[in-house]
């Protein structure tokens, strides 16, 4: 059997290698075919004899190249890169600064009713999906939309929307399903806060790799991707990353996992539904949960699809910088959700006099820890409590209906949601050091300092 190494540019993924092998498959003779991204050839195993032209056409029908690729640089060469970056970080801030202003990133639903409520689910759903919670989903929906529309330019206005309908869609149903099967098994599949912290920075990491690559500072990461297998991809029907189906079933299943993604106020109705033992109520609470999130992760989806011409590369760069700064702030969330204090590692620990804390009272041998809850935190947010006396954590829960009200931590074994007015969490510290406890999502976070009553002296 007769052998050709063939040089191939323009593969950035296994995609690429699935579609040009497939092509060449197809030519008389050829018995197998292997493709490598990484070092930009084909080999082509054959009997007889192949022209060289035979096999130009078939790359070509496959929409590549033959000859060797131009090893990219690092940092991009063209200042307007740079400049289109800038502009895009002044926009941003400039957003951010109205949006505080605005108090758009504390909306909250006040008032009384429970999360069985439809209504209220359906308004819950419609705040998350236009505030803080769009981190995480949101964040994932504008990079993959964004890279969307940048490989595909010619696409119609409505081929560009279609996979954020999909992507909705398959949110919609996996959450209306998933939502049933957890209100019928309890908490079978409730992850421990310290998965949740991983999955976390997980998705944070890749959102970082995403961003890069949408700004095209960095022009070697675009060869980066997070592939199948070949042979997974080809089980899947993953052949052609510009066919309709491939696309909107990717964007299906990507909507249908954020079901398993650490939201507070996803967690905070996959919560009720669990307590609730009804498959029916489950499935109802999460698919209109799901449903009122839509017209906020959809609006994300149409302004991509939207973009094109001049204004489009800046864009990209905008975009990349907002999936950026939405994977750091995760980062940062899953930090506190698996327990991992950054300030640790830069601070040495040790002994000294602690004074008592005027937040904390003792009354029958039990320490009084008051914390009022609000949409945007906790409020004392820092409490210093002895060691092995019982303490009794009184919370205040202002605005139910937010992030913040789901209270998780890893270390005291404590997860609970939140009801407006008064809740009581009961514990005994054991060992001296910090515990923290976070909202959910790992974005609002405090911390009980636990010392040795020795150490620990009145103030005057």
């Amino acid at each position: 059997m007769n052998t050709k190494t063939i040089p191939i540019k323009g593969m950035h993924c296994r995609s690429c290698e699935i579609l040009i092998e497939d092509e060449l498959m197809k030519l008389q003779g050829v018995k197998k075919a292997i493709m490598s991204e990484k070092r930009g050839v084909a080999e082509i195993y054959y009997k007889g004899t192949i022209e060289l032209d035979k096999i130009e056409k078939a790359v070509c029908d496959a929409g590549y190249t033959i000859g060797v690729s131009e090893k990219k640089p690092l940092f991009s060469k063209r200042m307007e890169d740079y400049k289109e970056l800038g502009f895009a970080f002044l926009i941003l801030v400039f957003l951010y600064l109205i949006g505080s202003e605005l108090g758009l990133f504390n909306l909250s639903l006040k008032g009384s009713g429970n999360y069985g409520s439809l209504p209220i689910v359906f308004l819950v759903g419609l705040t998350a999906g236009i505030s803080t919670c769009m981190a995480l989903v949101g964040g994932l929906v504008l990079a993959a939309s964004a890279r969307f529309v940048e490989k595909h330019p010619q696409a119609t206005l409505l081929q560009k929307f279609k996979p954020h309908l999909f992507f909705n869609i398959g949110r919609i149903v996996s959450f209306f399903i998933l939502g049933g099967i957890i209100g019928y098994v309890g908490s079978f599949f409730q992850l421990s806060t310290t998965m949740l912290g991983f999955l976390t920075i997980g998705v944070g990491a890749v959102m970082v790799l995403m961003g890069l690559q949408l700004t095209e500072i960095f022009p070697r990461l675009t060869g980066l991707q997070f592939t199948l297998p070949k042979g997974i991809s080809r089980a899947l029907g993953i052949k052609e990353a510009s066919e309709k189906e491939y696309s909107h079933k990717n964007s299906f299943i990507m909507g249908a996992s954020t079901f398993f993604l650490p939201c507070g106020f996803t967690q905070a109705m996959q919560l009720f539904a669990i307590s609730s033992g009804s498959p029916i109520t489950g499935a109802l609470t999460m698919g209109v949960f799901a449903l009122g999130t839509a017209p906020g992760l959809l609006g994300i989806g149409g302004l991509t699809s939207m973009v094109k011409g001049a204004f489009a590369k800046p864009f990209f760069k905008f975009a990349g910088l907002v999936v950026i700064f939405m994977a750091l702030f995760n980062i940062s969330n899953g930090l506190n959700l698996s327990g991992i204090d950054v300030n640790a590692f830069l601070t040495k620990s040790s002994t000294v006099s602690v004074k008592a804390d005027p937040n904390v009272t003792l009354e029958n041998g039990v320490q009084i820890v008051k914390m009022t809850q609000t949409a945007s935190g906790y409020s004392p947010n820092s409490f210093t409590i002895k060691k092995g006396i019982p303490v009794k954590w009184i919370i205040t829960s202002e605005d139910a209906f937010t992030c913040a009200a789901s209270i998780v931590s890893s270390k005291l074994g404590i997860r609970k949601n939140l009801e407006a007015g008064e809740n009581s969490i009961e514990f005994t510290p054991t060992e001296a050091g910090q515990v923290r406890f976070t909202c959910s999502m790992g974005m609002y976070s405090g911390v009980f300092n636990i010392v040795d009553s020795e150490d620990v002296t009145q103030t005057p």
